[in-house]
Order: C-alpha cells, then structure tokens, then sequence
C-alpha cells in the first residue's frame, strides 16, 4: 500500500517540477500574461424527476439516487413483506448551475476553473446548496494539473446516459472528492495518476470502540494519514478511449478500543486495492461505454462493498479484511433528437477471502454502505432502457429500471451461502424526466 502511494507522489513531484521549470525559465515581468481570450460562461440547468418505484429501496439525496430494493421483511404470522410498498415523487433538487472560468496565461500554461452547485444536499427541507465541483486546472499540450474537487479517477466525467440521477450507481463508481490529479499525453498513450480526500463521499466504520453500528465518516480515511492513490495507463484515439489502472487506499476504523481494564490507543487499518479496465467508443450518434472492476471496500464510491473484523487481539484492537465484488455496467446509447439508451449492470459478492470474527452465534460485524440492510447481499443486477427528445434547450426523457437484488445467508468469509435460502427481490422504477437547460 505504502509503495503503491510513493509511487504516485513521486510521479506528482516529477509532473510539478516541469511545471516550476517552466515557471523560473521565464523573465519574472513575464511570468503572468493577461489573455485577450479570458472568459466567464455560466451554465445549468432546471430538472424535474416524476419517479414511481414499485418497492421500498436504499435511496440517497432525497430519494433521487436509487441504489437497490431492501430484502423483504416479514410481519409477525409471516403474511406480509413489509418492504412491499410502492411510491411516488417529483422534485427538482438536482437543478443546478456552474461557472467556467478560462483565465490568462501563466508562461506558456493554460489556466482554467470550475464552480459547480446544486441543491442535492440533504437537510431538513431537502433544498440545501451543495459544491459539486470546486478546482483549478493548468494545461500544456499533452499534460493536464488539476487541483480541487472534481469527479474520482474510477468515475470518470464520462458516465452512462441513463435518465436516473444515481448515473448507474451502485454499478458505476460514484463520487467527486478533493484531489491533485495529473494526466499526461505522448500521443494517443498517456497516464493519470491522483491522490485523494475523502469529503462528501465516505468509508463507513464503527461509531465507537465498543459501539459494532455502522456509519461514515471522513474520519477513517483522515486517521490513516495516507491519501487515497490513483494509477491509470490511458489510450486515447478518435472515438476511442481505454484506461486500464489500479486505486489503492488505507483507513483506519478506530483510533482507541477497551482491552478490558482501560482504553488505550491502537493503531488499526485497512488496506484495499481496486483493479479497473474501462473501455469506450463515441462517434456520431453511436456511444458505448465498459468499465469492470474488481472492488475492494468501495463504500465512499457509492458501492455496496465495506470490510470486515478478522480477528480480536488482546489489547483490544481488531483486524480487518476488505470485502471483494466483481462489479460492471455496459451501457449502448444511439441518436441525437430522438436518443435510445440501455444500460445494463451486475454485481457479485465475492467475501473477504478469509473467515470473518464470530462475537457471538454468526455474530459477524462487516462495515458497508447501507449497513446492516446489504450484508446478506448476495448479487445484484439492473436493466434499464430509455428513450429521450432533445429539441433546443429542452429535453423529455422516459426510463425504465429493472434492478434485482438476490439475498441469503451470511458464510463465514463474508460471502453467501449457495443453499435454499437464495431469494430475490425486484424493484421497478419508473422515471419521466423534463430539463431545460440554459
């Protein structure tokens, strides 16, 4: 894990370095040059979500990110899944607004920025401000420095065109997060490499020492000192782009715990690597997008992918495993006016590859998003074909989403039992969409 991360700050400091050269080269008076080309654009749009789901499920952001349907709960004479409640809403609250920022030249770089906002932050009334996108960008012929919060490398500012504001969550790795990313180009091969902060989007872990309920919290990540690594090899060709790289990073759940006389510090981490391959190809009206990961605790990605205790030492600490999953989503998209999409998705709990600590009888604390609702998570998939009308500033969409969520029981290892006790539930969400964009 360690290595992995000097190896990305060693390819940052190196990245920087040509930067400043180019910087010190200059003659001082010339250092900062005002372009006749500055320019502000401001853009948004307002969005409106009518939304009909079948089923109870685990939502986010008021509802509006629709992750998977909740297993089924039965009453006390086993008559009634008290899961099985349809609903319905319309809400604008992912109407948003930015502005871009090309600013003057800075020896030779290109300076850019981006502010971006929406009201898809969750409160009391469901209408507060929320930053979606906050950095600064400098940029030379093949090599790009951004600085601030923007998309996570595993995201991608190239999502799936599906309808539903989750953008294929919890297949696709969702998050914007504080970074310092590089990219650099020598033709059509290139590589990324970027160092993250966790903000909005979090690990989940214990509350407390002796406290096994499930939350989340930029803490674990903090706590670690360590940032989180991103290493990308890129293609990029015409209409088409590959990326094939590796996401490594380390929490620490607790910074204290009870080894039965007093509390003491310990010192407690989890180390995960996440292997990706992603692959597109765009032209005309044509659009078809691939990514497959191999996820390990991918939690602050939107992912229903945590960790779990391995083992109880006698100062009180614990030890921990990453859960894995094999996670994909292919989505094929086609037109201009009249634009056809289908998105397709599937997920597959693998376990932690070794037995989890028993507290009690199948007493088992793993730690995910969602908690305790997706720890008999077993597989999940969605299909979800859509059609929309753009003309001028508007666009009409309708979408279809079939997700299928199959639950059983817990194994030691943190996977699901191949018994009897396999079942499926579904969840069938309706979408309209209405967007005028400005």
């Amino acid at each position: 894990m360690k290595k992995t991360i000097i190896i990305c700050v060693s390819i940052f400091f190196n990245f920087q370095f040509s930067i400043f050269n180019s910087v010190s080269a200059q003659d001082t008076t010339q250092a900062v040059k005002q372009s006749s080309n500055q320019a502000i654009k401001v853009y948004g749009f307002v969005r409106n979500y009518l939304t009909f789901d079948s089923r109870k499920t685990y939502t986010v952001v008021g509802g509006e990110y629709n992750m998977i349907p909740f297993n089924e709960t039965w009453n006390e004479d086993h008559s009634e899944d008290l899961n099985d409640v349809a609903s319905m809403q319309l809400q604008a609250l992912t109407s948003r607004f930015g502005v871009d920022i090309k600013g003057p030249m800075l020896c030779g770089w290109n300076t850019s920025g981006k502010l971006e906002g929406d009201f898809g932050g969750f409160g009391t009334n469901n209408t507060v401000l929320r930053l979606r996108l906050a950095y600064l960008k400098l940029s030379k012929g093949g090599s790009e420095l951004v600085i601030g919060q923007d998309w996570h490398p595993l995201s991608g500012n190239i999502m799936p065109e599906v309808l539903g504001m989750a953008s294929g969550a919890p297949f696709r790795p969702h998050s914007r997060t504080p970074q310092i990313r590089g990219t650099r180009y020598w033709g059509a091969f290139g590589y990324t490499a970027a160092l993250l902060w966790q903000l909005q989007y979090m690990n989940n872990g214990p509350k407390a020492a002796n406290d096994p309920t499930s939350t989340n919290s930029i803490d674990f990540a903090n706590n670690a000192l360590w940032p989180e690594a991103f290493l990308g090899l890129n293609f990029k060709q015409g209409p088409w782009y590959a990326q094939v790289g590796v996401d490594a990073q380390m929490i620490r759940p607790r910074t204290h715990a009870f080894d039965g006389t007093v509390t003491k510090k310990v010192d407690e981490t989890v180390s995960s690597f996440t292997p990706t391959l992603y692959a597109q190809y765009v032209e005309g009206p044509w659009s078809v997008k691939f990514r497959t990961l191999l996820a390990q605790n991918t939690s602050h990605l939107n992912q229903l992918v945590g960790y779990g205790v391995t083992g109880v030492n006698a100062d009180g600490s614990w030890d921990y495993a990453p859960l894995r999953a094999t996670i994909s989503y292919l989505n094929i998209a086609y037109g201009k006016k009249v634009r056809y999409n289908l998105f397709i998705g599937y997920m597959k709990n693998l376990g932690a590859g070794e037995d989890l600590y028993d507290f009690g009888t199948n007493n088992y604390r793993i730690y995910m998003k969602g908690g305790e609702n997706f720890t008999h998570l077993n597989s999940v998939y969605r299909i979800a074909p859509s059609v929309s009308y753009n003309v001028k500033a508007f666009s009409f969409g309708l979408e279809y989403e079939w997700t299928a969520a199959t639950y059983g029981d817990l194994a030691s290892d943190g996977s699901i039992l191949d018994n009897a006790n396999l079942h499926q539930v579904s969840n069938h969400r309706l979408c309209a969409l209405v967007k005028y964009n400005f």
